[in-house]
């Protein structure tokens, strides 16, 4: 599959040129401007953090680092719920507020690029790798910055290999699974993420294609730089509307799953069935950055078996509920069925190789 664009013609005058280089120069430094910004100020110092607390690395919730509401055992379900939901909301403010921020630079970034694309599958792929790695993202977070990939005309193999990259290839996240795991769960770790952007190339499918059209502004500097920022504003807004609806029914729904089904209902002996019960939940249950490697070793201190903690790890944080409404209301529902369906079969597969190792 692959989305078709329409390239940007070259067959242009000089002062067209030089204002179509005005309107990538303005996008392409809002793009960076915002990216720095979350990276240094937030989200590598929050990372760092928690790979420097170790064995003590701590969770304040079932779906979150921080809770803004206290949640208790002996509280109403519905209580629970609600307030699981503001914490999941309040613990993914900043990822949330980066990925809809940077994913607007970045659809107003790519329709103006000549070229946004490779015609191998591998390269795309490669490219969206490379592309997802700093990102320092979660799943959920990375969601509109996939949907803004895609609608700006990027592969839809480089889409779906950001959104795995950045969440499951991170080089804080996974120094921090080789400092708290055993090296044989450290290797399915490390292996489900590779086996998943292999195989995105059949994950991808097919879907609709996508036209893009791109009007150059020809009257001085001021006209295409204001243009770039109004096509930005309009470009925000209309991400926002279309994914932070989607950001509240999957905050509810990972409540509802938490909270009916706790951590404490992991059972103490394994079986294949409480492996892939395991591997479902995880898939589906939307957690911030680096909350499955914590999660995980928690469990595994508490005296979890380690093919429920190896599961839960390859599972957690590679894809959501979140992810899966956006791609399938932007991509294909065959794809995000497919996404998810990997994912638990990853897992799966991952509990069962601890077992038998």
């Amino acid at each position: 599959m692959a989305s078709t664009v329409a390239g940007t013609s070259l067959a242009v005058s000089s002062s067209e040129r030089t204002n179509f280089r005005i309107q990538i120069s303005v996008a392409l430094i809002l793009a960076l401007g915002i990216a720095s910004f979350f990276w240094l100020d937030s989200r590598y110092p929050a990372l760092l953090k928690k790979l420097h607390s170790g064995t003590a690395i701590k969770t304040s919730g079932v779906l979150s680092f921080d809770a803004k509401l206290p949640v208790a055992p002996q509280m109403p379900l519905p209580t629970r719920i609600e307030r699981t939901t503001i914490n999941w909301m309040w613990t993914n403010r900043i990822g949330m507020t980066f990925g809809l921020f940077f994913g607007a630079a970045v659809l107003t970034l790519l329709p103006l690029l000549p070229s946004r694309r490779f015609r191998s599958a591998a390269a795309n792929t490669a490219l969206g790798a490379i592309t997802g790695v700093p990102l320092g993202v979660c799943a959920n977070c990375v969601a509109p910055i996939g949907q803004s990939l895609y609608e700006g005309g990027a592969s839809s193999t480089t889409v779906l290999a950001t959104m795995i990259s950045s969440p499951m290839l991170n080089v804080v996240v996974l120094t921090m699974v080789f400092a708290l795991f055993p090296p044989e769960v450290v290797l399915v770790r490390v292996a489900v993420p590779i086996l998943l952007l292999v195989s995105v190339p059949w994950l991808v499918g097919e879907t609709k294609p996508v036209e893009l059209q791109c009007q150059v502004p020809s009257v001085g500097w001021l006209v295409p730089a204001a243009g770039t920022v109004k096509q930005y504003l309009k470009n925000l807004a209309r991400l926002a509307a279309t994914t932070i609806p989607l950001m509240i029914l999957a905050a509810l729904l990972g409540a509802i799953v938490a909270e009916l089904i706790p951590s404490q209902a992991i059972p103490t002996h394994v079986s294949f069935l409480g492996i892939v019960l395991v591997a479902v939940a995880g898939a589906f249950l939307p957690v911030p950055m680096a909350f499955d490697v914590a999660a995980a070793f928690i469990l595994m201190t508490r005296g979890v078996p380690l093919p429920y903690v190896a599961t839960l790890l390859c599972t957690l944080g590679a894809f959501s509920v979140y992810p899966m409404l956006i791609v399938g209301r932007t991509m294909s529902w065959r794809t995000s069925a497919r996404v998810f369906a990997a994912v638990v079969t990853l897992g799966i597969l991952s509990g069962v190789a601890i077992t038998l190792v």
